[in-house]
C-alpha cells in the first residue's frame, strides 16, 4: 500500500523512538478502494506527552488531547496523531465520559464504527484488520463493529453515516445493522444540527442516493418529518406515472450530484399535498404548488441550518422550476432577469430532472420547448443582450437629467424601459431610451 509520504515519515519519527504506529481509519479504507483520502489519521500507543516529545522539532497543537489527540504540521498539512484508547459510556449519544489509553492496537479498533473504518496499516506490519473489514469492502457492506445497538448509542451520527457510506460508495447494509438502523433512528433527534446536515448533504449527492433514500425514508424522516407527506401520494393525473414521493426520487436521481440541485429535486414538489383539489373528471391539480412547497423547505432548509446563499438559491429553483417555456426569448430574458445566468442554468438542469420523471404524455414536447429555451440563453449570452438593469444604455444619472427628481420615479422609469427592451419592442440605444423616457415622463405627468 502506497500511503502518505508525510505520515510514512510521522510514523518512522514514532518507531525511531521506541513507539508503534498506524494509519487507521477511513484513510486505509480509501486507500483499499483505489481513492485518495482527504485525511491520513495516525495512531499510537505512545501517550499524548510521549507524542508530543517525539515532535519536538514540529509545530504542534493540542487538537484534543483529553481524547489522546495531538496534532503535527507536516509538509505545511496537519496530521492528527491519537494514542490507542478505549471510549467509556456515551450518556449524550455523542461524545464518550470518560477514555483510557491502551497498548493494544485491536483495543483502539473495537471502539470504531464499521468494519470497513476499524482498519490501520504501516509498512512494517502490513493490513490489522480483525474485524473483516477487507471483506466487507470486497463484499461492499457496511457493517457495524460489534453489537449495531451500542454503536448507534454511544453517536447516533453513525445512522447517517452507514445510509451515507452505502450512497457514496453504492454499498448494502448488513442486516443486523440496518434493523438497528430503523430501532435506533429517534436518536439522530439528539444529535446537532450542523453535523446532521452535513451528512445528509453527502448522502443525498451519492451515486445510490435514491435507493439509500427510498429504504431508509422513515429514517430520514426523522430529520425531515415533512416528508412523509409525499410516500405513497397518488398523483392522479395525466403528467404523471409514479407517485409523488417516486417522482421526487426519479428526479433527484437523474440531476447531477451538486448538493443545491439534490436539495431542490428532494423538496421541489413537497408542497402537493396542501394544495390537491379534483376536478369534476378525477383528475388532480396542484395549482401554487411551487409557492408552497418554497414555504415548506424555506422550514426545513432553516431548521438544517445551512448557509443563505444554499437556501436562497434552493428556494429561487423550487418556486420557478414549473416555468413552463414555450418557445419565447422574451419568457427567458424574464426568467434570467430574476434569477441571473448561472441559477437560469441550473433551472434547466431541475426542470429536464423534473419532465424526465414525469409520465410520456408530451414528454417529447415539453423537453422540445426546453431545447429551445437553452438555445435562446445561449444566444442571450453569446450576443450580450439585454436582459437586466445594469445592462440598459441608459442609467438613473440619465433619467435624473431628464429632470425627475423623486427616486422612485427613477426607478420606475428605468424598469419600464428595461420592459420595453425586453419585450423587443425597442432597441437598447440611448438616444431611443432617452425618447421613451420622456414620453413615459410626459404621460405621466411627472414633476408636473
Amino acid at each position: 500500500m502506497q500511503i502518505n509520504k508525510n505520515a510514512e515519515k510521522l510514523i518512522r519519527q514514532l518507531n525511531n523512538q521506541g513507539y508503534e504506529a498506524f494509519i487507521v481509519g477511513g484513510c486505509v479504507r480509501d486507500y483499499l478502494l483505489g481513492l485518495t483520502p482527504h485525511d491520513t489519521d495516525i495512531c499510537t500507543n505512545a501517550l499524548p506527552e510521549q507524542t508530543k516529545k517525539c515532535f519536538e522539532a514540529y509545530h504542534t497543537f493540542d487538537t484534543g488531547i483529553k481524547h489522546g489527540t495531538i496534532s503535527v504540521v507536516c509538509g505545511g498539512e496537519v496530521y492528527e496523531i491519537t494514542t490507542y484508547r478505549i471510549d467509556g459510556d456515551y450518556s449524550d449519544n455523542r461524545h464518550p465520559d470518560s477514555v483510557s489509553f491502551t497498548r493494544n492496537i485491536n483495543e483502539d479498533l473495537r471502539r470504531r464504527d464499521f468494519t470497513v473504518n476499524a482498519m490501520a496499516y504501516n509498512a512494517e506490519y502490513g493490513l490489522v484488520d480483525p474485524y473483516g473489514g477487507k471483506n466487507d469492502l470486497k463484499d461492499k457492506i457496511i457493517r457495524c463493529v460489534g453489537n449495531p445497538d451500542t454503536r448507534f448509542n454511544e453517536d447516533a451520527l453513525r445512522i447517517l453515516r452507514a445510509l451515507r457510506f452505502a450512497s457514496v460508495y453504492g454499498f448494502s447494509i448488513e442486516e443486523n445493522t440496518s434493523k438497528s438502523i430503523f430501532k435506533n433512528a429517534d436518536l439522530l433527534k439528539n444529535i446537532a444540527t450542523e453535523r446532521v446536515t452535513s451528512e445528509f448533504l453527502k448522502l443525498i449527492c451519492g451515486k445510490d442516493a435514491v435507493k439509500i433514500l427510498d429504504a431508509y425514508r422513515e429514517t430520514i424522516a426523522v430529520i425531515i418529518p415533512e416528508i412523509t407527506a409525499m410516500f405513497n401520494f397518488n398523483q392522479n393525473n395525466i403528467h404523471h406515472s409514479y407517485d409523488l414521493w417516486q417522482h421526487t426520487l426519479t428526479a433527484l436521481g437523474t440531476i447531477e450530484p451538486n448538493p443545491i440541485l439534490r436539495m431542490t429535486m428532494l423538496l421541489h414538489d413537497i408542497g402537493k399535498p396542501p394544495v390537491k383539489t379534483t376536478d369534476n373528471s378525477g383528475q388532480s391539480h396542484f395549482q401554487g404548488h411551487q409557492l408552497e412547497s418554497k414555504k415548506i423547505a424555506d422550514r426545513i432548509l432553516h431548521r438544517l441550518r445551512l448557509p443563505s446563499d444554499f437556501i436562497n438559491k434552493t428556494l429561487l429553483l423550487i418556486e420557478y422550476h414549473d416555468v413552463r417555456f414555450n418557445g419565447s426569448k422574451k419568457l427567458m430574458k424574464k426568467v434570467m432577469n430574476v434569477l441571473g445566468t448561472d441559477l437560469t442554468k441550473q433551472l434547466l438542469e431541475v426542470e429536464y430532472a423534473d419532465i424526465s420523471a414525469q409520465s410520456e404524455y408530451q414528454r417529447e414536447e415539453k423537453l422540445g420547448y426546453l431545447e429551445t429555451a437553452k438555445t435562446h440563453l445561449n444566444e442571450i449570452i453569446k450576443d450580450n443582450e439585454c436582459f437586466k438593469l445594469s445592462q440598459l444604455d441608459i442609467n438613473g444619472k440619465d433619467v435624473l437629467n431628464l429632470g425627475v427628481k423623486e427616486g422612485r420615479d427613477v426607478g420606475n422609469i428605468l424598469d419600464y424601459l428595461l420592459m420595453l427592451v425586453v419585450d423587443a419592442n425597442v432597441p437598447n440605444k440611448k438616444s431611443i431610451l432617452i425618447s421613451k423616457a420622456k414620453e413615459y415622463i410626459y404621460g405621466n405627468q411627472i414633476n408636473k
